[in-house]
């Protein structure tokens, strides 16, 4: 445990930030996850929409800082290519 004030103050404020983190993180990946299983299906309208719904909650999550922005646009390149390959 932490002896410091400045330190103890740190341990609250890395909570606060890791149950906001974590919140943007699993709403991500949940849209993410959806996004793959309609790309499964046979409806491609239905897997148009919820992979423009997963690159919205990328893009939030990476302006936000919980996701380093290249981890989103790795991401949302490999949902397009899958969603590419769909199409065609």
């Amino acid at each position: 445990m932490a002896n410091h004030k400045s330190a103890i103050k740190r341990i609250r404020q890395s909570e606060k930030r890791r149950a906001y983190n974590r919140t943007y993180r699993t709403r991500t990946r949940t849209f993410v996850k959806r996004a793959r299983i309609a790309q499964e299906g046979a409806d491609v309208k239905v897997a148009v929409e919820a992979t423009r719904a997963a690159v919205i909650e990328l893009d939030k999550a990476a302006s936000k800082g919980v996701i380093h922005p290249r981890n989103a646009a790795r991401r949302k390149s490999r949902l397009m290519k899958k969603l590419a390959e769909l199409q065609a």
